[in-house]
């Protein structure tokens, strides 16, 4: 391939928001797809996943993915009931997390969409899901799981390959080689003092870098998670009544198992119940063992973790345990109370002004989490609204995205200036603060687009 032809990038996704990552590649007639996820949160957002892709899904060669989460894979479905048949890029436990992640999204949708017309809360008729499991099983068909830091030829001398970036299992940023340039994509980048997961690679190259940008406004604390933790459970002792962790199921509420295990390893807190509850979370935490190339601790101290915690496999259990006040610990998907079974406790936990909820991470604007975590009195849940008497706590420190200065301390590894250097992944405050401080600290010169921005790489 000649050196100077050139190539576009057009941002589908994650471009003035941190969620619906699509980034789509065009050179010499290849069109590659880097992220496929949902728009999560503002009503608005979650509108435009409805919408046809802006360009045939047949047309697509290949997608490439950084991570599992929904964000990143939740469309992927969807663009293949539009046609998409080409092939799916991404480590194999992402692939593994893929299945688990695609296959609870579109059973969620189904029992939304059936609820929606059931109890009448909804303005179409009848509510559809965006997608359906028959149309994950035909996603599934079409991903190859590839090993971290090995070059993938593809056509015309375009290459790639995934490098760790300990976000959550089997996350990588993404090195694609194309006419001599390399693009790099950051993904979701993790964080070096993850308690269990190996610490990110870094990149030495890179002629255009797309980076991610949730935190980019800010540094998270050096507090202690652990001490933390602990205070807030011995306040909720001490008001006898539930403490609610609405979790992210990959990673996070793995985070939170191996912490209350440890403060009860430590006589620090007495054995109180701790519940799972989240299908999908089981499923993940029992991946946990499969790839204990991810983990900073052993799969015998895992192993301990996952037995001293209840799993909650039902969903009348789940009703049972949501109306019982007494002093437990439920973790419970989804992270930012979008949707999942954690719903079904705020039902009966919110207006309960013994019970406490922990803010476990970034909350998308639009998201029930958001609502909490900025003070709101009020929720609206399935048609319903119900008033905020519950104490709500939050937990900083967790975060699986790198704050600012690890981004900055990220990108400087890079020897010679990028060309670009594009910000995603990021409401427009944290976008512009990390365009600034990138200025600042590198002397490199940003463009933070805006979503269906097109530019060309040349």
């Amino acid at each position: 391939m000649n050196s100077v032809n050139p190539f576009s990038i057009k941002f589908l996704g994650a471009a003035g928001t941190v969620t619906g990552s699509k980034f789509l590649l065009e050179t010499e007639g290849k069109k590659i797809l880097i992220d496929c996820g949902l728009f999560q949160g503002l009503k608005h957002l979650r509108e435009l996943n409805w919408k046809d892709f802006p360009i045939p899904a047949s047309d697509v060669d290949c997608v490439l993915l950084t991570h599992a989460h929904l964000d990143h894979i939740g469309y992927l479905p969807r663009l293949v009931k539009q046609g998409f048949k080409g092939t799916v890029y991404c480590t194999e436990p992402t692939a593994d997390l893929a299945e688990i992640v695609l296959k609870d999204s579109a059973k969620i949708q189904e029992e939304e969409a059936e609820n929606a017309n059931l109890f009448g809360y909804t303005k179409h008729t009848p509510a559809l899901p965006l997608y359906e499991l028959k149309d994950v099983e035909n996603t599934l068909l079409l991903i190859n799981a590839c090993p971290l830091d090995e070059f993938i030829n593809l056509e015309n001398g375009i290459r790639f390959r995934f490098r760790g970036n300990a976000h959550i299992p089997g996350a990588a940023f993404i090195e694609l080689d194309i006419a001599n340039r390399r693009i790099l994509f950051s993904g979701d980048l993790g964080r070096s003092g993850d308690p269990m997961l190996q610490t990110p690679e870094k990149p030495d190259r890179a002629d255009f870098v797309i980076v991610e940008s949730t935190y980019g406004d800010k540094n998270h604390p050096t507090d202690s998670t652990e001490e933390i933790l602990l205070r807030i459970i011995q306040r909720s002792l001490q008001n006898h009544g539930p403490l609610l962790v609405p979790s992210f199921t990959v990673d996070r509420a793995q985070d939170f198992m191996y912490l209350i295990w440890k403060l009860k390893q430590e006589n620090k807190i007495p054995d109180i119940p701790v519940y799972l509850d989240s299908p999908m979370g089981i499923d993940v935490s029992k991946l946990f063992l499969k790839y204990p190339e991810c983990l900073k601790i052993g799969t015998d101290v895992f192993t301990e973790v996952f037995k001293s915690t209840r799993m909650v496999t039902s969903i009348e259990e789940t009703r049972h345990l949501a109306k019982n006040k007494h002093p437990k610990i439920i973790i419970a998907g989804s992270g930012m109370m979008n949707g999942g079974r954690i719903l079904t406790y705020l039902e009966n936990q919110l207006e309960n002004p013994n019970a406490t909820i922990i803010i476990p991470g970034f909350q998308a604007a639009g998201t029930r989490g958001r609502t909490l975590s900025e003070g709101g009195t009020e929720i609206k849940i399935h048609g319903n609204y119900y008033k905020v008497k519950a104490s709500v706590e939050h937990i900083h420190t967790m975060s699986s995205h790198a704050g600012q200065d690890e981004i900055i301390s990220w990108l400087s590894a890079i020897k010679d200036k990028p060309k670009q250097v594009f910000i995603v992944h990021g409401e427009p405050q944290s976008a512009s603060a990390l365009r600034l401080k990138i200025k600042d600290t590198l002397g490199w010169q940003c463009t933070i687009p805006q979503l269906m921005d097109s530019f060309n790489l040349d």
